[in-house]
């Protein structure tokens, strides 16, 4: 039995339906579900049991020695909110009492960290676990993830396995109820597709031109790629990147969503709004050697290929996956 948290949102639905690709049915999702648009995530999925969150960790205690592995990737993932203490409940206590009940049953554990966490880049984008005490995230949601980072290298009683993987920016189906915390993928897609134009960021740093800022963009279906390597090598427990290791423009990005629609670009600038200028990253390239050295071997998906993909094959069809 495999438990994914977050399993009805957009990685962790993304993840169930890869694991059900992969001949893997006996699955307990672990969500809150009373979103009705969120539905569509899970309904069509494989699975043996669907448990609240909070009825979670009585659940596990009771049925620990039914489960194989814990892929956590539940969290409040709104970069931009202002609750300190909801952040410091879901994504800090709530990791660290499942680390603590993976290390009592002995069940090896995956949870999601965070490019986030790497703040303006200044310190870098190194995995080592030397160099992560230094990062110095701009928002709550990336401290409360490098938080848990932090902690979680201070343990020295540990789940059987574990491994901490930072996402980049990730892209793809299922992430259509995330509203303003969606790609800019599918934002990009909506826009042209009801005004025929695309409005960028201006960039608000004399270094850099407008639609020039550069993001680590990763396909959903390689962070799932990644986390099948993980349930089945677990010889080399610690924290890793995870993007394609090229960072790309947000223009790159844009024109790839057109030639997908076979549109003509269209594109302005404005500027970013007040509330996201002091907290905006405006490079993040993963390295990834520690993750090749390990033995993760496939390529990662192109840009233009990714984008095409989630547009031809689910947004202009409006399926899940």
């Amino acid at each position: 039995m495999i438990v994914v948290t977050g399993a009805a949102g957009f990685i962790g639905s993304y993840f169930v339906g890869k694991l059900n690709r992969a001949g893997f049915a006996n699955l307990v999702l672990v969500d809150r579900y009373d979103d009705p648009a969120k539905e569509r995530n899970f309904q069509f999925k494989e699975y043996a049991s669907l448990v609240d969150r909070e009825d979670f960790f009585e659940w596990f205690r009771k049925n620990s020695g039914q489960v194989e592995m814990v892929f956590h990737l539940g969290a409040r993932t709104d970069t931009i909110g202002q609750e300190p203490e909801s952040y410091e409940t879901l994504n800090l206590r709530y990791s660290q009492n499942l680390w603590k009940a993976c290390t009592d049953y002995r069940i090896p554990l995956v949870y999601a960290s965070s490019a986030a966490t790497y703040g303006n880049g200044e310190q870098g984008f190194s995995d080592a676990h030397n160099q992560i005490s230094r990062l110095q995230p701009l928002n709550l949601y990336a401290w409360s993830k490098h938080d848990f980072d932090v902690w979680v290298l201070n343990q020295k009683n540990t789940p059987q396995f574990w491994a901490g993987l930072k996402f980049f920016n990730v892209y793809g189906p299922n992430e259509y109820h995330k509203g303003r915390m969606a790609s800019v993928v599918l934002h990009a897609f909506q826009t042209i597709r009801d005004t025929g134009g695309m409005k960028l960021f201006r960039s608000h740093r004399n270094d850099i031109p407008d639609g020039e800022q550069k993001r680590d963009f990763i396909y959903v279906d390689d962070i799932a790629e990644v986390m099948l390597f993980f349930l089945e090598n677990q010889k080399h427990p610690g924290i890793y990147n995870v993007g394609t290791g090229k960072a790309r423009t947000y223009l790159d990005l844009t024109k790839a969503v057109f030639e997908s629609m076979n549109r003509t670009p269209e594109i302005e600038f404005v500027d970013t709004p007040c509330d996201l200028r002091s907290r905006y990253q405006y490079f993040t390239e993963a390295d990834i050697q520690k993750l090749r050295e390990i033995g993760y071997s496939r390529p990662f998906t192109c840009l233009e290929s990714g984008v095409s993909d989630y547009v031809t094959r689910y947004l202009n069809q409006e399926v899940c996956f």
